[in-house]
């Protein structure tokens, strides 16, 4: 999953940035409204950590600028207005969710997951697909009840592709879900790892579409 942090206290933003992407997750930080909407214009993510007291452009106008493109990218604003108000304009403005600062990290964490989940059309947390079974609050695999050991970006690959079977992922949709920012992206990094998960799982679980990309079999 990439998500788009937009946070200007260093101490909180190196601080999620860092845990979210132990956890695996591709994180952008911006630390301006500025920032954050010439980066929701230009770019995809799958979740937006939105801070409201941003400086140049406050976070509730980014969010509804953002809502006034007609995007539905899920929106969890993390912000110390601690007021019912607050959170009633907010939410009224088009967040899906609100967590107040200061907050525990596992807590964001599980929002995160949460909204996700929501936005995937799915009330359980852990995806089961053709035998296979993945938890992103452990980050746990299994086939036919077998642990799978995987690295963090086949984690995330597998995540993407089981989100929705049948969708079809070209490799630069791939790419820009699991590097962020100023990370160097090999030219057959996505192969490699594609090429990795087939080994762990089965050969015939990850399908090519020639000429357009990958999916994982939608069942019948």
């Amino acid at each position: 999953m990439r998500l788009l942090l937009a946070e200007d206290d260093q101490m909180i933003g190196e601080a999620v940035r860092t845990g979210l992407r132990r956890q695996g997750l591709t994180v952008d930080w911006v630390q301006d409204g500025i920032a954050a909407k010439a980066a929701l214009g230009t770019e995809t993510f799958d979740l937006i950590l939105l801070d409201l007291g941003l400086p140049k452009l406050d976070g509730l106008q980014v969010l509804r600028w953002l809502r006034g493109t007609g995007s539905t990218t899920p929106v969890l604003i993390l912000t110390a207005r601690d007021s019912v108000n607050d959170r009633i304009k907010g939410l009224d403005a088009g967040a899906d969710d609100y967590i107040i600062k200061p907050f525990e990290f596992e807590e964001l964490a599980a929002r995160v997951r949460a909204v996700s989940r929501r936005k995937s059309g799915r009330a359980d947390n852990v995806i089961e697909h053709m035998g296979v079974t993945l938890n992103p609050a452990n980050r746990a695999v299994t086939r036919d009840g077998e642990n799978v050991s995987l690295s963090q970006r086949e984690f995330s690959l597998l995540e993407a592709l089981l989100e929705r079977p049948g969708q079809v992922w070209s490799r630069s949709q791939l790419e820009e879900r699991l590097y962020g920012w100023g990370e160097e992206v090999e030219s057959n990094a996505v192969e490699v790892h594609i090429h990795n998960l087939r080994k762990k799982l089965a050969p015939e679980f990850i399908q090519n579409v020639r000429g357009v990309g990958y999916r994982v079999r939608a069942t019948q």
